[in-house]
């Protein structure tokens, strides 16, 4: 398909998300299984254009002065992709499959309008009602932290050092543009790519069957590393999904002690048991009935509860969450959280960690319900991470942000990592 086709193929799909509001990857997979003649370029190329539009949606919109799905589409070519509408209308000439051209409308505005007049939530590409948050957890760089947050994100994995180390893994996929991470131990970086490349299909190296390496975003793997699981530890990864940290905390304590893996939902859980096998995990128990767990309350030596948040730091890879996300669904996150963290709390010894995780930047679910925990549950106290992150990562490696009460927030303005918040809550001996 020529570049005409592949537009229009966006422009479709931008149209389907819009009028039956679904997740974008199911729009993909349904647009591809009807036309089974694109090839895997060009399916690329239309997620490329589809994923851009989407996560900067509001300044697209207000530089065409259009929020059309085919505004959008055009706006990616041109501001992105870097394409003036002269040599697209050239480039369409002779392409039956091109969509109409731009109206002159279009082209009047984005040729007259500068963004620097637009209002600033959409210059930084975020719902207007969510701008007093990044306010009040960024100051006045609120808005650095937006632009980057609609940025393309690198693929990122985890080299797992079970069974290989990271310079074996970074060999073996050095075809691919594979890097060491400049901040995860373990990490291994892919860059993103700009216009219609697209990322290699990593699991399908033998490398991946073999166990070599996880995907895992460079901040998820940063976090867990930060609950320094030891070696005889005993551990609950509360909240434990399809095993991701579980994953880099059983290969921290190198196979010892022990990690039990617990989540409410059986269908998040399900994906572990044959990550855990492919990984050659020995130190996992996975629990998916809370009775199960009855037996350690009291004794474990760390608990993480990486807890079910509004996603907010993830909108690089998953921008359609953006415009879906309402105040009632943060009020919902936060009423789970409160609840996760009381429930996990049960099972932390005395002298124990319990260690708060979200994919949130948001202060309305990490900072708050931190000090909101602690103010409940005297027993706890918030423990500083700074002497844990030199340690780890080094004095002079690239710094999170760490607020006085203890919790570090990772962005990809501050880390180059998608959006996580760590707080460790110590509880007394």
């Amino acid at each position: 398909m020529r570049l005409g086709g592949r537009l229009a193929g966006a422009i479709d799909v931008l149209a389907d998300i819009e009028n039956r509001k679904r997740p974008v990857a199911d729009a993909l997979k349904d647009w591809g299984l009807a036309h089974r003649f694109a090839g895997s370029g060009d399916r690329a190329a239309i997620g490329n254009i589809v994923y851009d539009a989407l996560r900067m949606r509001l300044s697209h919109a207000w530089l065409m002065d259009d929020d059309s799905p085919a505004a959008l589409a055009y706006a990616v070519i041109i501001r992105q992709w870097h394409m003036t509408p002269e040599a697209l209308q050239s480039d369409f000439t002779d392409d039956r499959f091109a969509p109409p051209a731009l109206t002159e409308a279009n082209v009047t505005a984005l040729a007259s309008r500068n963004l620097d007049d637009a209002p600033l939530h959409v210059q930084g590409d975020i719902p207007d009602w969510i701008q007093p948050s990044f306010e009040a957890n960024f100051g006045e760089e609120w808005l650095v932290e937006a632009k980057a947050l609609a940025a393309r994100p690198s693929l990122d994995l985890r080299a797992n050092t079970l069974k290989a180390s990271r310079d074996k893994v970074v060999k073996a996929l050095e075809r691919s543009g594979a890097k060491a991470s400049h901040l995860a131990r373990n990490g291994i970086r892919i860059a993103a790519g700009e216009g219609a490349s697209r990322l290699p299909n990593v699991t399908a190296e033998l490398s991946f069957q073999k166990g070599w390496f996880e995907v895992q975003d460079e901040g998820s793997q940063i976090v867990a590393d930060l609950v320094q699981p030891g070696e005889h530890d005993q551990v609950l990864d509360y909240c434990a999904g399809g095993g991701g940290k579980t994953l880099a905390m059983a290969a921290a304590m190198h196979n010892k002690g022990q990690i039990h893996a617990y989540d409410a939902d059986r269908k998040r859980l399900a994906p572990i048991i044959e990550r855990l096998r492919r990984a050659g995990t020995r130190n996992v128990q996975v629990h998916d009935d809370p009775r199960q767990l009855e037996a350690l309350k009291d004794k474990l030596d760390a608990v993480l509860v990486d807890a079910p948040c509004t996603g907010t730091g993830t909108w690089r890879r998953r921008p359609d969450t953006k415009w879906r996300l309402t105040p009632r669904n943060l009020e919902e996150r936060i009423s789970q959280q409160q609840e996760a963290l009381s429930e996990a709390a049960a099972f932390v010894k005395p002298g124990g960690a319990l260690v708060y995780v979200t994919c949130s930047i948001l202060p309305e679910e990490n900072d708050r319900q931190a000090a909101r925990f602690c103010e409940n549950n005297p027993d706890f106290t918030v423990a500083s991470v700074a002497d844990g992150w030199e340690r780890l990562f080094g004095k002079d490696s690239p710094r999170p942000r760490m607020r006085d009460g203890g919790g570090v927030t990772l962005t990809p303005a501050s880390t180059d990592t998608d959006g996580f918040f760590f707080c460790r809550m110590q509880r007394k001996s």
